[in-house]
């Protein structure tokens, strides 16, 4: 009997086990599912189905599909036996409870992502919508690595800078479009609201391997806000004590099983600001309108298509007060701006042969700036167009992406034509996703394009995960382009009539580098992070001279991040610091790139009940910074802010009062902000390193109906 046993067992050996998986939703097929076991990604047939080989014993799956919440199951497979599995999905109220990210282009979770995203969900979204509920700003500025920067005090304006990247390196996308155009920075990120987004992705690091030219700091993705099975309609309305009003309409609707949609319509306003009584505008004044339709098909056959479309208009305007003149000239100056930008843009997605995915994305993009800089007027036009076919499979270990792109970026000054240009950038990238074991992930991709005026560029990028039961670390390396043009900080806060280029400007490349260890125990994790950014030829503003001009020396940034979260609900705590050591210039005259301070850090807390409201602190503090061209001094001083949000919830009312800079820090504090003469650039201001508006108090009510 046991000589029959052994032979037996010899026997079953040869006989592969596996798990026949069926994923339906609402009874029916789900083609497209991604079934993850043992790190490797299997993709249901038009039938819903898959067969998986396995290894006898107790067996993990997770099932993943865009628009369905994820489900993680165990099953036991005998030696030799073939075990039939059913899944069922449902879909959850929005998309973004989902944990999968799409800003890798694999529609993976981020857990298995060997190149790092940072995401911020619809509760964190909520959260911030209630400080600004007329742009991101505040949300972005909360990321752990990222830092607002106001570029322009006459009239606001802001960049995002990325690991003390300058502002212009960072590339924006909504649902992978550029719908905001190349070129997003100052006053575009200001004309943004947060009300239809889900999720916003980012990545840190060269993505021009994922994303081409222009994004040297790296990606950030913002997500739209799917509708559920429920109707949705939202009203906000909101105050600040500076006299700013913003007026937003949510919609969300199921027309069928298969067709929604969602419409943003909003308004906001603010009066021009003195705070400190120096005849000069603190906080500028604006009326901005926003219309944002987007429109959802989906036949749960593995074929969607998503649309989207959006008209803004603005009016801005700062400078000397009603009745002020400026004490040098004993004349006003008054700076304003216009904007009127047109989008529309699309991503269909269909499923072939139960193994292939492929995917179009397409937007166009006009925007028309009518800028006025005391006696100078100057008014322009920017061009985007954008399209993508790419076409994502799995094979055994592999979840590679391929596919074609072409950009086209024209930029036309009409008062200053000598600066205009037109740029295209067709190119060809491939991506591959590579579960090598139960703890080890390999993602290498790449990217060659072809532009139009300086020639080809190939960007690789690669990344490594390596993980535990309650700790990953990853590495990634990647190197990019970005072509040069007139469009920088400085510019868009001075203008065009008086710059001067002092020489051909060459092309921007940079190299990228960063080294990740994440630690969970418990309700508490903990992730450091070492980065290092390298740019070859550097186009930078010289301000005494004003002057455009590509760097012989190299801008190098080094430094390290670190993000601690503790979540124990009812409560939820956020730490988080960044030290950045920039070098930008030439010979002895090498210094920290300006306004980009080496220490900087933050702490967030927040108590939430999900039918009570909730409560929150927060403190920021941001370290001394090199100033450039500033007549009072040549370096910013430390200055910590605090701030806290109060919301109640009554039924479907949402009643919420928020503080920003209560200890009523300004820079005017330490010395004042209008120059006695003006500068070489045509401004009359030096740079804003500080809140300028001090103190600001804003309550208001978020309605469900």
């Amino acid at each position: 009997m046991s000589i029959l046993a052994l032979l037996l067992s010899f026997a079953l050996q040869g006989v592969q086990s596996a798990i026949v998986c069926s994923v339906t939703s609402g009874g029916a097929p789900l083609p497209g599912a991604e079934i993850v076991v043992a790190g490797k990604t299997y993709l249901t047939d038009s039938r819903g189905q898959v067969r998986i080989e396995v290894s006898p014993g107790a067996v993990e799956l997770t099932v993943l599909k865009a628009g369905f919440a994820p489900v993680t199951t165990t099953i036991d497979v005998g030696a030799g036996q073939q075990q039939l599995l059913s899944v069922e999905l449902e879909k959850p109220p929005t998309v973004e409870e989902t944990v999968t990210v799409s800003a890798t282009r694999t529609d993976g979770r981020v857990a298995d992502q060997p190149m790092r995203v940072e995401v911020l969900d619809r509760e964190e979204i909520e959260e911030k919508q209630l400080m600004t509920p007329g742009d991101i700003v505040m949300m972005l500025n909360e990321m752990g690595g990222l830092r607002v920067q106001a570029t322009s005090p006459s009239l606001g304006a802001a960049s995002v800078r990325v690991q003390g990247m300058r502002g212009r390196y960072t590339r924006f996308l909504s649902d992978g479009l550029p719908l905001f155009g190349e070129a997003v920075g100052g006053l575009g990120l200001l004309q943004i609201p947060p009300t239809d987004l889900g999720q916003v992705e980012v990545i840190k690091g060269v993505a021009s391997a994922l994303y081409g030219a222009g994004a040297l700091a790296g990606v950030v993705d913002l997500i739209s806000r799917r509708p559920g099975k429920e109707p949705i309609r939202e009203a906000l309305v909101n105050r600040t004590t500076l006299n700013g009003t913003d007026t937003v309409l949510f919609a969300g609707q199921p027309f069928n099983s298969t067709w929604s949609g969602t419409l943003l319509a909003g308004g906001h306003w603010q009066e021009k600001n003195d705070v400190d009584d120096d005849g000069w505008a603190d906080l500028a004044g604006y009326s901005r309108a926003v219309v944002r339709p987007r429109l959802f098909w989906d036949n749960h056959a593995g074929r969607s298509l998503f649309g989207t479309a959006g008209v803004t208009w603005e009016r801005r305007k700062g400078g000397t007060m009603a009745g002020r003149v400026l004490s040098a000239t004993n004349t006003p100056f008054i700076e304003s701006l216009d904007t009127t930008r047109i989008d529309a843009g699309a991503v269909a997605q269909t499923l072939v042969g139960g193994q292939y995915v492929i995917t179009a994305r397409a937007s166009a993009t006009r925007q028309h700036h009518d800028h006025a800089l005391g006696e100078t007027s100057e008014n322009d036009v920017h061009d985007t167009l954008f399209g993508e076919v790419a076409v994502r499979g799995h094979r055994g270990v592999h979840t590679w992406v391929g596919g074609v792109a072409f950009e086209r970026d024209a930029f036309d000054p009409l008062d200053v034509p000598a600066f205009a240009y037109t740029y295209s950038v067709p190119g060809a990238f491939v991506q591959d996703d590579i579960a090598v074991s139960r703890w080890l992930a390999v993602s290498l991709s790449g990217r060659v394009d072809v532009h139009n005026q300086f020639g080809t560029f190939v960007s690789p990028r690669g990344s490594l995960l390596v993980h535990g039961a309650r700790w990953n670390s990853r590495l990634s390396i990647g190197s990019g382009f970005s072509a040069p043009t007139p469009l920088t900080e400085e510019t868009e806060a001075a203008g065009l009539a008086r710059l001067k280029i002092g020489g051909p400007l060459e092309v921007e490349q940079g190299r990228s580098a960063s080294w990740d260890v994440t630690r969970t125990t418990g309700p508490l994790t903990l992730t450091g992070t070492l980065f290092r950014y390298d740019i070859t030829h550097p186009v930078v503003v010289e301000r005494s001279a004003y002057t455009l001009s590509s760097l012989k020396d190299n801008t190098i940034i080094t430094g390290a991040e670190a993000i601690a979260t503790l979540r124990r609900v009812p409560f939820n705590v956020t730490a988080t610091y960044t030290y950045a050591h920039s070098l930008e210039g030439v010979g002895i005259e090498r210094g920290d790139v300006p306004l980009t301070p080496r220490h900087s850090a933050g702490l967030i807390a927040m108590w939430e009940r999900e039918n009570r409201g909730r409560i929150g602190v927060e403190c920021y503090l941001t370290g001394r910074q090199r100033l450039e061209d500033n007549p009072y001094r040549s370096e910013s001083a430390a200055y910590v802010l605090f701030g806290g949000l109060v919301e109640r919830r009554i039924g479907k009312l949402r009643v919420f009062v928020n503080a920003e800079n209560l200890a009523n820090v300004r820079q005017t504090d330490w010395s004042p902000l209008l120059r006695t003469v003006r500068a070489v650039d045509g401004r009359w201001t030096v740079d804003s390193w500080a809140p300028l508006d001090g103190r600001v108090l804003n309550a208001g009510v978020r309605i469900a109906f």
